[in-house]
């Protein structure tokens, strides 16, 4: 989830970072500069479902093999792409109006913050619960029990259990994971686990990581109502990133690709 290496989350510098915001409760983390929080739309996202809806008896599509030939941004909320001044913002941030046609920014300016990872939209996945997926990723790199080779290494802390990353959301987790990753550089290891499994981090193809991170997403999706409608009301938008990711990252960093096939998932099964 690092962009550049070792260095930032998925192209978040973290949470000391010039100018950024907690999306826990829209809490400033430094300068008092706040995004709207997570929960706030909910009204909104009843409106875009409806719209989109009512909009898909009436409008006449141009055939095209194309996703954007026949985009109509009247079928969906217009704040998804009000422009924002880039002055003051951090530098990790895609702005909405960066989307090019038929495209959305999942900005956490906004409710379609919701299908971040950082979100917090609490899910259960393989009898545990998770605050996250952002604590779900990062509580990989943590320790499982006190014989894990992690937990034995001499002279390295651990200042949280893989436990309480679970519980954790956003820049905390993100924090965490940070902290994790300065230990596994120190023991030059490239893995993680989960129930005992140890696996690769950085995967160019999609493996057992990928794979945890789509089921632990597609769960966020079921189990959270409020996500779900965000992420049908985008509809056939394509949708990306918020941040700057780095060139050639592993599929699981691609969340709104895993997203894309959820949605698809779920427009099938309605």
């Amino acid at each position: 989830m690092f962009c550049g290496g070792w260095g930032g989350s998925r192209g978040y510098p973290g949470p000391v970072g010039r100018r950024q915001r907690s999306v826990v409760n829209a809490e400033p983390v430094q300068t008092g500069v706040v995004y709207p929080a997570f929960m706030c739309g909910q009204r909104m996202l009843c409106m875009a479902v409806m719209s989109l809806a009512i909009a898909s008896c009436h409008a006449h599509r141009v055939p095209s093999s194309s996703p954007t030939a026949s985009f109509d941004r009247a079928r969906y909320p217009e704040h998804w792409w009000t422009p924002v001044s880039a002055e003051g913002a951090p530098a990790w941030e895609i702005l909405p109006q960066e989307a090019g046609a038929g495209e959305v920014i999942l900005s956490k300016r906004h409710e379609l913050g919701l299908l971040s990872n950082f979100a917090p939209t609490p899910f259960t996945y393989r009898g545990h619960r998770y605050a996250s997926i952002e604590g779900f990723w990062q509580m990989m790199l943590y320790p499982e029990d006190a014989n894990d080779p992690r937990a034995t290494y001499p002279g390295l802390e651990w200042k949280h259990t893989r436990a309480e990353v679970a519980a954790m959301a956003s820049f905390e987790a993100k924090k965490a994971g940070d902290l994790a990753e300065a230990n596994m550089r120190t023991m030059q290891i490239d893995w993680v686990s989960f129930e005992g499994r140890h696996f690769p981090y950085r995967s160019p193809k999609p493996g057992e990581h990928y794979r945890l991170i789509v089921a632990a997403t597609r769960e966020k999706v079921r189990q959270n109502p409020e996500v779900q409608r965000a992420l049908l009301a985008t509809g056939e938008l394509v949708l990306r990133p918020d941040h700057h990711q780095e060139p050639n990252a592993p599929p699981e960093w691609r969340y709104f690709e895993i997203l894309t096939q959820i949605r698809s998932e779920l427009r099938r099964s309605h």
